[in-house]
């Protein structure tokens, strides 16, 4: 390990799913007088200051809502989480090669069952129900904004047909696409807190 390497540390962040997050993160961290050298959904790693303890750390991150990680199955989860919500919200899943459990066995380096499992044994739900609901919340956003058409939609969320999503939708909400539309998106749900 390189002298540089070793006055760093890496915290793993329960709770960071936006850029905003990662902003309070930083904020929180260096108004602790830590030195912040990077900062992701999840993660930040940090140098080391003696006079902060691991304490201090765990309650200014609590006072706005995050968590530090200490367990790897709960490290995994996490990075389940932050890789789902990363890929919803960008243009990738569009473009996706490869179905979503392939992506995420890549992505995390582990076969999917083991994914799957872990994520079903923490959050009491299955992994593939977690992102249908990050999909469909990610598609109230849209429908709220009113500036794609709703095949547009479809396929920016990886979805091979309009009716796929619409009935995923419908089940999920209750309601088809053009009524939540009309409705103009009362029941938004924060990405973090889904189920």
């Amino acid at each position: 390990m390189s002298e540089e390497n070793q006055h760093q540390r890496v915290l793993r962040i329960k709770n960071m799913v936006c850029p905003r997050c990662i902003m309070v993160v930083r904020e929180e961290l260096e108004k602790l007088g830590l030195p912040v050298l990077e900062v992701e959904l999840g993660t930040a790693v940090i140098g080391e200051n003696e006079a902060v303890d691991e304490t201090a750390i765990e309650a200014a991150m609590a006072q706005k809502g995050f968590e530090l990680l200490h367990d790897k199955r709960e490290e995994l989860v996490e990075s389940i989480k932050v890789a789902v919500i990363n890929l919803v919200y960008s243009d990738e899943i569009s473009s996706l090669a490869t179905n979503l459990s392939t992506y995420l066995a890549e992505k995390l380096n582990k076969d999917y069952s083991t994914i799957s499992t872990a994520f079903k044994a923490s959050e009491g739900i299955a992994l593939n129900r977690y992102i249908v609901l990050q999909k469909i919340e990610r598609s109230k956003e849209l429908l709220t904004y009113d500036e794609l058409p709703l095949t547009a939609i479809a396929t920016k969320l990886g979805y091979k047909s309009l009716q796929h999503l619409s009935r995923q939708f419908k089940e999920v909400t209750g309601t088809t696409l053009n009524q939540y539309k009309r409705q103009g998106g009362s029941d938004r749900h924060t990405i973090d807190n889904l189920y």
